[in-house]
């Protein structure tokens, strides 16, 4: 019965050690991004990312909603393109826009 208890220790252990980077880490907003547009005063907010710096995170999300403001309406309400190799998915449908962006196993959360 010990070496059955041992193992359950070392399995619990290895989880515990899984590294941080696969949490999500809360990164500071992109105050007023389009200022002077009907959009100034609203922020990017609630930026996480997995396995990204912040300085990346914060860059995809001004970068790639800069580029998801150009495009036209979906008719569905979700919002799908490409940016610099990060695959971008928006959801405009709630009163928030929420989008992802995805590049391997990097993922950029970000709110507007």
């Amino acid at each position: 019965m010990m070496g059955a208890r041992r193992v359950v220790v070392l399995v619990l252990a290895s989880v515990a050690a899984w590294p941080a980077a696969a949490q999500a880490k809360s990164c500071e907003p992109v105050r007023n991004p389009y200022p002077g547009t009907r959009y100034d005063g609203t922020d990017l907010s609630h930026i996480r990312s997995e396995r990204a710096s912040c300085r990346t995170a914060r860059r995809v999300a001004r970068k790639a909603h800069h580029k998801a403001l150009r495009l036209p309406p979906p008719a569905d309400g979700i919002r799908r393109f490409r940016w610099h190799g990060w695959r971008v998915r928006g959801d405009l449908r709630p009163d928030h826009d929420r989008y992802v962006a995805r590049r391997g196993t990097r993922r950029v959360r970000w709110r507007f």
